[in-house]
């Protein structure tokens, strides 16, 4: 399965449709088409998902009747393990019964032809072809349940082998759909500017799984990258970030400086061992959330214009300079998203 940013690149059916409206136009698709390749593209990822999904169900519907398969294979071993067990016996009867047909010639063999004798001789015969009988009719049990069996294991195989070729079918369309629109939608995507790229490419849809793994613990995969080289927030974060890069751009035609973004433990437990008292401790900073940048570039110094500028405008995208960064201690380059979290 591919990782959920990699299915939203992949999983967009508009790419095709999208094309043939933008021509004749400027080589940078406009806000409306972009935002409407953005809903479109949720749509399809959802129905790829759903597809997914159920491909999965019909993988588990296979297994279970391989299993089924595999009793009925089982069934059928122990079926003609015991046809074989009566085969001797009823061989022997069948020879007895053939030189000695009659009650006389029983009689003959059970010794005598007293009256007692040949009673015994007759009871004897009589147990004897009731026993070959009994004999009989389990061997013609076990050889139709025999036949049954290997007729049910002939249509189980027949039935999953067809099966699996479908699944298979369908994985290789799904890659292939999938290599095909990941290859139109980097098309699509190498015409926007560096902002609408990052945008398109962030599904806000993360941030809930983000927030399921341990703080500073979040996999690369569920974080999305910031203008800034190397940088990487939340999925939510990340997008309110590039709105408030935007406008801190058209202001001071400049992207904004960051030196810190997201945290992972390990890099929180050196912080911390450098700055006592001055970083949060491991595992409760908001670094570690995906949901906090250490800013630069002026916005580090109180009273600055950059710094009076994001109290000015940053709550407008989410973004505060929490109560206790004013004194507690004293950090005007630390900002956050939504919350008066820690540090």
């Amino acid at each position: 399965m591919p990782n959920p940013r990699s299915a939203a690149l992949t999983a967009v059916f508009l790419v095709m449709a999208f094309v043939p409206h933008a021509q004749g136009r400027a080589a940078e698709p406009d806000g409306d088409s972009v935002e409407s390749l953005r809903r479109e593209a949720s749509k399809a990822r959802t129905a790829l998902e759903k597809a997914t999904s159920q491909m999965e169900g019909r993988k588990k519907a296979l297994a279970a009747s391989q299993k089924q398969l595999q009793g009925t294979l089982k069934g059928l071993a122990a079926a003609e393990a015991e046809l074989n067990r009566i085969r001797e016996p009823l061989a022997r009867l069948a020879n007895v019964t053939y030189q000695q047909p009659g009650a006389a010639g029983s009689m003959a063999i059970f010794g005598g032809g007293s009256p007692d004798a040949a009673l015994r001789s007759t009871a004897d015969v009589s147990l004897v072809a009731r026993s070959q009988q009994a004999l009989v009719d389990r061997a013609d049990d076990l050889q139709k349940r025999k036949q049954s069996l290997a007729s049910t294991a002939q249509d189980l195989q027949s039935r999953n082998a067809i099966e699996q070729t479908r699944v298979q079918q369908e994985i290789e369309e799904l890659k292939s759909k999938s290599a095909q629109l990941t290859k139109q939608l980097t098309a699509m995507l190498s015409k926007l500017p560096k902002e609408k790229r990052l945008e398109m490419s962030c599904d806000k849809r993360l941030a809930a799984d983000a927030r399921k793994f341990p703080n500073g613990l979040i996999p690369s995969k569920y974080l999305c990258p910031l203008p800034q080289k190397g940088r990487q927030l939340r999925a939510d974060a990340a997008l309110a970030f590039y709105k408030l890069n935007a406008g801190y751009k058209r202001r001071f035609g400049r992207d904004m400086c960051v030196t810190d973004s997201y945290r992972s433990l390990s890099e929180q437990h050196r912080v911390y061992a450098q700055r006592p008292g001055f970083a949060a401790v491991p595992g409760t900073s908001n670094h570690g959330k995906g949901q906090a940048v250490d800013l630069c570039g002026g916005v580090q110094s109180s009273g600055s214009i950059q710094f009076n500028w994001m109290e000015a405008n940053a709550k407008k995208w989410g973004w505060i300079h929490p109560a206790w960064a004013y004194s507690n201690p004293f950090e005007p380059w630390h900002w956050e998203y939504g919350t008066e979290g820690d540090q």
